[in-house]
């Protein structure tokens, strides 16, 4: 069963899942449909594949998926999900509301899955009864109404993920300075690729912002950069068919030999390497748990 609303005015979009027969992305080749996601596995623990790579999801665990990844699950009528777009709540324009940007989305921890305790599935079910409840009610107030439903579950979810997977004694001011982090690297990662372009956008110093993430999540911001670059660099090549020049370029390398040192120091094997061995293994589907 799926629910969507839509604002024909603004092209706005908001769908509810309930144990859906799919539910995957190619980006690639659904790039027009840029829907974040956020997925409930109710069932039993299952796999996700993400972008090529598969990563166990386990009951009752909640994971934000961004626009721009691929995934597919190998049991998604075990799913609740939500998908939305950015004209039908844009979290960038109203992060002051939600404070999930650079963290639940565009955030440089990889995969992020919230697990939800007794307490909490009980809460998130009675959430998912009242969004269907509004879906069928249709008047003028519909719209802000699912918003500010979806607000709260971005809120819990932000909230119960922050829990889990932050330093306790790290400071909602520099949580706000990784964020920010994030989302400039999510925005400029093509073409700025030293920590010094990010700490001049963020008028803070380069030494400063490794001290931060040495607390943050013992990822310097260096790798977070790289981690973003080689990310895209993967897509690529596994997802179109852009020789190593072109995505060299895409990327903001001025010499295709520096991308293959790189990509190489990164991944282990050369782009040429990587892509004949790994892009026939990487399937829509992964296989069952």
């Amino acid at each position: 069963m799926h629910y969507l609303y839509q604002d024909t005015n603004l092209n706005g979009r908001l769908l509810l899942f309930e144990k859906p027969a799919d539910l995957k992305r190619a980006f690639f080749k659904d790039r027009n449909e840029r829907l974040l996601t956020i997925a409930w596995n109710t069932g039993d623990d299952q796999l996700v594949n993400i972008d090529g790579v598969s990563y166990p999801f386990p009951r009752h665990t909640v994971l934000p998926l961004m626009v721009n990844q691929s995934f597919a699950f190998n049991h998604p009528e075990r799913l609740i999900a939500w998908q939305f777009n950015r004209e039908f709540y844009c979290i960038v324009d109203h992060d002051k509301e939600v404070s999930c940007v650079g963290f639940l989305f565009y955030g440089s921890s990889g995969a992020l899955f919230v697990k939800l305790d007794e307490t909490e599935q009980r809460r998130f079910a009675a959430l998912f009864q009242v969004f269907a409840d509004e879906f069928s009610t249709r008047d003028n107030i519909q719209g802000e109404m699912l918003r500010m439903l979806l607000k709260r579950l971005i809120i819990k979810v932000t909230r119960l993920g922050k829990e889990q997977s932050l330093a306790a004694d790290l400071p909602e001011v520099q949580l706000d300075l990784v964020r920010q982090f994030n989302l400039l690297v999510e925005h400029h990662y093509r073409h700025k690729h030293r920590v010094a372009d990010y700490a001049d956008l963020l008028h803070r110093s380069p030494k400063t912002l490794t001290n931060l993430f040495a607390v943050y999540n013992q990822k310097s911001p260096l790798q977070v950069i790289h981690d973003r670059v080689m990310l895209e660099a993967k897509r690529l090549l596994l997802y179109t068919d852009k020789n190593n020049k072109e995505i060299a370029h895409d990327l903001g390398f001025e010499e295709v030999a520096h991308f293959g040192r790189f990509f190489k120091s990164n991944a282990g094997l050369p782009p040429g390497e990587f892509k004949h061995t790994v892009r026939p293994a990487v399937v829509e589907k992964p296989a069952d748990a």
